[in-house]
């Protein structure tokens, strides 16, 4: 038997959400949005009146409201999200216990086993269509494959706009509907490989499907192979409930709410970002190896920034320890002007279940592993801004700012 996934999306999630929540919204174009105050006024989801004028999300707020200035903004409530996020997640559980959440407002179902209960794979997201909008006054869009990368594909390019939000994308109508499409909108293939392909007479993903495998191989090697798949709707990836178990990375990156051009100022923000990958790696009881620093510039017309990282001498989820290889690599590659963004990650994951102990530094890691146990505990029943550096109360300091929001947006 052909295998049945579903790839539900919810239409303009955060705005959907916003609208269902505040009736007088529901004939109004609404923009989600972050403080253009504090620089963060980034269009995070625009509802679909909204989209008739031409918002777009990502771009700048100021744009947005040029391009429909009766529109209605509203700050996001990240919290209210991931709580009918996973609501959504327990209506599709109904259906099927193979539920593999693959953002917030996206997830893949495994129906297969399902149809002789629910009936095929069309009747069920007609079903769970209906269901989620009666329950949550979203919509959502389903995208049916024979596996996740066509239902994904059979999404974003076909559901999105047919009339019933559902479309079927399988081995059959795959040439017909599939490839003529620019290869651009493949999934996986972004600006620059997209840059690369068009340089070799590759322009629809048909052209891809049909181009020899051996010379994909020869110049990309797994990853020219693994697109060469997906054009040819080729995934043997099954939907699984442990895709977020194993971590590569964990980092935070932040937009300043003014240009930061003075080191002391710097280092309080990478204090801060420090300690907080710190306390989720020890919270997902990871240690990682690898430190990252991301930085962009201030300036949009001439930009300029870096993404550096570096190898530890040893596994850590030590906030200081973090902090200060951040530091060397951030001052080893700053070209002295102001910068607009900035970001720690710490990559390299492994389990924190062992650590191999210095022979002559072993008790200072110990008092270091105890010290950061007890305040991890004060943490998490007091809340992130209950303890903080005294270097988080001056002008430079995000750690309260930081403590009122869930990933970087406003609870």
């Amino acid at each position: 038997m052909n295998k049945q996934i579903l790839l539900v999306d919810m239409q303009s999630f955060y705005a959907s959400i916003e609208k269902s929540d505040n009736p007088h919204l529901k004939r109004k174009p609404v923009i989600v949005s972050g403080d253009p105050e504090r620089r963060s006024g980034v269009v995070l989801a625009a509802c679909p009146l909204a989209k008739q004028y031409g918002v777009k999300n990502a771009e700048r707020l100021w744009e947005a409201q040029q391009k429909c200035p009766e529109a209605t903004v509203v700050r996001p409530r990240m919290q209210r999200y991931l709580e009918v996020s996973c609501q959504i997640t327990d209506l599709l559980e109904r259906f099927t216990d193979l539920v593999e959440p693959y953002s917030i407002d996206e997830q893949f179902l495994d129906v297969t086993a399902s149809q002789t209960l629910f009936g095929n794979s069309l009747t069920i997201a007609q079903n769970l269509q209906a269901d989620i909008l009666a329950k949550t006054g979203v919509y959502a869009r389903v995208g049916i494959g024979p596996n996740k990368v066509l239902a994904k594909m059979a999404c974003d390019h076909f559901a999105k706009k047919s009339a019933n939000g559902i479309f079927y994308l399988s081995w059959t109508n795959l040439k017909k509907d599939l490839w003529p499409l620019p290869i651009g909108k493949m999934f996986g293939v972004g600006h620059r490989m997209e840059h690369h392909f068009l340089k070799l007479g590759i322009r629809q993903i048909g052209h891809l499907a049909t181009f020899p495998l051996s010379k994909l191989k020869k110049r990309w090697g797994i990853n020219g192979h693994l697109l060469w798949l997906t054009a040819n709707g080729i995934d043997h990836s099954p939907v699984t409930l442990n895709t977020h178990d194993r971590q590569k990375a964990i980092g935070h990156h932040m937009t300043l709410p003014r240009d930061y051009e003075d080191w002391h100022e710097i280092r309080v923000v990478l204090l801060e970002l420090s300690e907080e990958v710190a306390r989720r790696t020890r919270r997902k009881q990871y240690r990682g190896s690898t430190v990252t620093v991301t930085v962009r510039g201030a300036s949009f017309d001439f930009p300029t920034g870096f993404n550096r990282q570096t190898q530890l001498p040893h596994v850590t989820n030590d906030g200081w320890t973090i902090f200060q290889t951040a530091c060397q690599l951030f001052q080893s590659h700053w070209d002295r002007l102001p910068i607009r963004s900035i970001g720690v990650t710490l990559s390299q994951l492994q389990s924190a279940s062992s650590l191999q102990l210095d022979l002559f530094n072993a008790d200072t890691i110990v008092k270091q592993e105890q010290l950061n146990q007890a305040l991890d505990m004060l943490l998490n029943k007091y809340g992130p801004a209950s303890i903080i550096r005294a270097s988080s109360l001056t002008r430079a300091g995000q750690a309260f700012e930081r403590a009122e929001k869930i990933g970087g947006h406003y609870k």
